[in-house]
């Protein structure tokens, strides 16, 4: 039968496969059929896995018996970060090609206990190191929206294969805003959890403190599925909470909720002026909904963007150590141990990520450890401390998830002070280890395209309904 993937989401195809509309397996095909016509023109795939039709297969058995999870035959992209067993995952690193996971991350193990079909690995940034998905090692990928622009980093391949029909939902990681600024940029809903829910083991690190494991999806209902799937404590993650953990009461169901607006951020040098026009509207229409509209002021958040390029390459240099050319993964030989290391590492790490070891080194090393590194652990403090103040008398912070929509491939790789900028509104969330939600906020044209942008909400530590909440009050607003 024909499937139209366009216009499926998570929610309608888990009841169109109770009612016995089709099957996992055919629906698995049209999705691969999508995926393999794609991705040449896209390179939103690393790899699609050979073995998608079997656990289709396994699905239908266990639809067949009735009480199947809800995400049960479901095809899924996951980030070429995350490890499942017998795969390879390279995190976007020719240093790492060749890898076989030899077991599987947590959220991937609960995923394929729902009876998800993981269809293949997405590319990604470099070990995340990016905001445009062009410093993958396969190559950069491409909006499907226009090809001739990025989809955003470093989560874009994961971002694309949705937009491209090539999966019905998928996941990626958040580090200072890489699930976020791509689904801004491809139109689609994209989650950064509370740092704790969502486990991290099997996740490949960037920056310890900051990664976390969240889903994108086509509206929030999906979104919210995809992440209920993987939430949850996990013993092989000390960082992870017991599930129902909450430092704030939600308002009741219903009740209109009080959004922050820092007027002071949003008038920032540097933001495209269509997609500041195009947040005044959303906030505009969710004050008709009921909503209260509070323009708050938060000095330190401005410092948020120096802060994590401090500390994100000071984590990065640490975790990437591992990496010599010794264990696994792409190896160069010489003469000397040293000149291994240097030559397997020099070749096989990208520009983008030499830079921040390097970076990350300097702000370790003696003479500039105190300068740096703890100065800004010490502002990281105080801006958790600011978000936290701000949340006792408003339930979400509103921002533009994006400062301009999808950019042109190739217009800042050059210019990584040019790329940087773009996380500015997304990495506080990180900083602060608080949960931030990217939900398509309207369109602006450039050269006779119309691109989407995203809308951002942050909300206090666990209080992720929250932003599920806000997020489809925007939905009913467009």
């Amino acid at each position: 039968m024909s499937i139209d993937i366009s216009k499926l989401t998570i929610t309608l195809a888990a009841k169109a496969l109770r009612a016995k509309d089709f099957s996992s397996k055919e629906l698995t095909e049209a999705v691969l059929t999508e995926a393999k016509a794609k991705n040449k023109a896209i390179n939103a795939y690393a790899e699609i896995f050979d073995d998608a039709m079997a656990l289709a297969a396994h699905a239908d058995d266990m639809l067949a018996k009735g009480d199947a999870p809800i995400l049960a035959g479901i095809p899924i992209a996951i980030k070429d970060n995350m490890l499942y067993k017998g795969h390879e995952s390279t995190s976007g690193s020719k240093i790492l090609r060749g890898h076989i996971a030899a077991y599987s991350g947590t959220a991937v193990e609960r995923l394929l206990s729902c009876r998800a079909v993981i269809i293949g690995r997405t590319n990604m940034d470099e070990f995340a190191m990016g905001s445009s998905t062009e410093t993958c090692s396969y190559g950069p990928v491409k909006n499907p929206i226009d090809t001739t622009r990025v989809p955003g980093g470093s989560s874009g391949g994961s971002a694309a294969s949705v937009v491209m029909g090539g999966a019905l939902g998928s996941y990626g990681s958040d580090t200072g805003g890489s699930i976020r600024q791509p689904a801004s940029l491809c139109g689609l809903v994209g989650l950064k959890p509370t740092y704790g829910a969502v486990s991290r083991s099997g996740l490949m690190s960037l920056a310890s403190s900051f990664d976390q494991i969240g889903p994108f999806g086509k509206t929030v209902a999906d979104a919210q599925l995809l992440f209920d799937a993987v939430r949850g404590h996990d013993p092989m993650d000390s960082t992870t909470v017991p599930e129902g953990h909450s430092l704030r009461k939600a308002k009741p169901l219903g009740e209109k909720l009080t959004i922050g607006v820092p007027e002071s951020l949003i008038a920032t040098d540097g933001i495209d002026e269509d997609v500041r026009a195009n947040f005044r509207a959303q906030i505009a229409a969710l004050r008709s909904q009921g909503h209260t509209i509070k323009n708050i002021d938060l000095p330190l958040i401005a410092r948020s963007l120096a802060v994590y390029y401090i500390i994100m390459p000071a984590e990065a240099s640490a975790n990437l150590a591992r990496f010599d050319g010794i264990r696994y993964g792409f190896s160069k030989e010489a003469d000397k141990l040293i000149e291994v290391y240097m030559n397997s590492r020099g070749e096989g790490f990208g520009k983008e990520t030499r830079r921040r070891i390097l970076l990350g080194t300097y702000v370790l090393s003696a003479g500039y450890y105190d300068a740096y590194y703890n100065k800004a652990v010490a502002v990281r403090r105080m801006i958790r401390d600011e978000l936290d103040r701000a949340f006792e008398s408003v339930d979400v912070i509103a921002t533009p998830t994006s400062p301009s929509p999808a950019f042109k491939i190739g217009e800042k790789i050059a210019n990584p002070l040019k790329m940087y900028i773009e996380d500015i509104f997304t990495v506080s969330a990180n900083i602060a280890g608080v949960p931030g939600i990217s939900v398509p906020g309207g369109t602006v044209i450039r050269d006779g395209v119309s691109l989407p942008v995203g809308i951002q909400f942050m909300a206090a530590a666990f209080q992720e309904d929250a932003l599920f909440r806000m997020g489809t009050a925007i939905e009913q607003s467009i």
